[in-house]
């Protein structure tokens, strides 16, 4: 049948095609084999860092997470890479004769790499391969959080981060360096431990960190002593009105183990109250007078244009039997609510969801809770927003008394992890402590560190 279709005029033109298609794919098997058979040579490697000001740095070597341009010759035809002996995918599409590129995989194994093939690239073909000798080391170390960052000298503090391995020197702010008496997590560098030394200044800053996988700072936040809005003990004042906490009702005895009160402190659950009852909101508060100014006092370090993200309150804390299931605190930037909100300038605190989980919360000594200033609800909407934002709202308020209450009523989880969960927590009655201290405003901002010179 297919030979009364096509008439015997038409038959030249498919003996043409036919032949042309055949030359084509001739063509093409020998280009393939002649790209197989290519030596594959690799004269440099480059980092490439579109955040960098030089984003195409010839380098000799590379943290896995990085992307890497290869250059030099032979590359099309190349079908496998191996990075430390870790198979490492990468797009054809980005392949040259000249040029290919490749990130390291999360996964490349680094100290565990066998002696062999540690630091070392692999790139193979079909009939040919090379390995080229090209550094590889582990991701920058990060911190992430600090246990204490307001702590007394002597006192141990555990620092939090990734990559933090045989750290060697920690730089306190004020240029106090502690290079021995320094236990970090071995197996996986998500901490390391130190004791806090004397002469760290008061202006605080950043702690600065170096290991056998480089350097990092830490946020602005430690030690800040000039952020405090208030301590109970003379640095800011508690505003006495309505049915606050007055000062008579504060304590002084030493509490906490490792990291021990710092003086007068406060409790939420007074002597007062035996247990906050369940369904209440506002079952304890305290404010600042709200005379107070954070334009004077804060902006000389932190500037009112500064990204607010770069900004936070922090606060210690001190709960020594499990705290769960009921209950969370309250923080306002104004005295104008009346509890049980989830929206506006306050931001509710609930250290007992994990998660999404439940996880009993409690400290062997006191510990920093770091809020930055977009965790509240009215700044948590993903808009540019700076400090003198804040600074306005307060200063726009008839009552700018900042402050906490104690709330012991129903809400969902989705109110606290911000996604659509409905499932409700109840309260119920509780007797939990939660004890706080040396509220302040503090920075946020981490200096970075380069491996190169910009």
């Amino acid at each position: 049948m297919m030979e009364n279709i096509i008439s015997k005029s038409t038959r030249p033109w498919v003996s043409v095609l036919g032949v042309l298609f055949l030359a084509l794919l001739l063509t093409a098997c020998s280009s393939d084999d002649d790209a197989n058979d290519e030596q594959i040579v690799v004269d440099a490697v480059y980092l490439e860092d579109v955040n960098s000001t030089v984003p195409d740095r010839e380098v000799d070597f590379a943290r896995v997470g990085q992307l890497l341009r290869l250059e030099g010759s032979g590359f099309l035809g190349v079908r496998r890479v191996f990075i430390n002996g870790f198979q490492t995918d990468f797009n054809p599409v980005y392949v040259s004769d000249n040029s290919m590129l490749i990130r390291v995989h999360p996964d490349t194994p680094v100290n565990e790499a066998e002696g062999d093939i540690r630091n070392t690239i692999r790139l193979v073909k079909d009939n040919t391969e090379t390995t080229v000798n090209f550094e590889i080391r582990l991701s920058a170390p990060t911190i992430t959080s600090i246990s204490h960052t307001l702590p007394q000298a002597g006192e141990e503090i555990t620092v939090y981060g990734t990559g933090l391995f045989e750290v060697s020197k920690v730089v306190f702010p004020g240029g106090v360096e502690v290079t021995e008496g320094i236990a970090y997590d071995e197996e996986d560098g998500e901490y390391f431990t130190v004791t806090v030394p004397e002469g760290v200044s008061p202006e605080g800053g950043s702690i600065y960190i170096e290991s056998s996988n480089g350097a990092a700072y830490s946020p602005a936040f430690f030690h800040v002593e000039r952020g405090v809005i208030l301590n109970f003990d003379g640095k800011g004042a508690i505003g006495e009105f309505g049915n606050t906490i007055r000062q008579e009702q504060l304590k002084s005895e030493p509490i906490g183990e490792g990291n021990v009160s710092q003086g007068t402190y406060l409790p939420m659950r007074n002597d007062t109250i035996a247990a906050f009852a369940a369904g209440k909101n506002r079952v304890a508060e305290v404010f600042t007078t709200g005379e107070e100014s954070w334009r004077s006092q804060i902006t000389s370090f932190i500037p009112a244009t500064t990204p607010l993200e770069e900004v936070g309150f922090q606060f210690d804390i001190y709960v020594p039997e499990p705290w769960a299931d009921a209950g969370f605190i309250k923080i306002l930037l104004i005295n104008n609510f009346n509890g049980g909100e989830w929206t506006g300038g306050v931001y509710n605190y609930v250290p007992w969801i994990v998660d999404g989980e439940v996880v009993p919360f409690e400290t062997e000594g006191w510990k920093t809770v770091t809020i930055p200033f977009t965790e509240f609800y009215m700044f948590s909407d993903g808009e540019d927003y700076t400090f003198g934002d804040v600074l306005a709202y307060r200063e726009a308020a008839t009552y700018k008394n900042f402050g906490m209450f104690f709330e012991n009523s129903a809400f969902t989880l989705g109110q606290v992890t911000g996604g659509g969960s409905d499932v409700e927590f109840a309260p119920s009655e509780t007797s939990v402590q939660v004890y706080t201290d040396n509220w302040r405003i503090v920075s946020l901002e981490t200096p970075i560190i380069t491996d190169f010179p910009e």
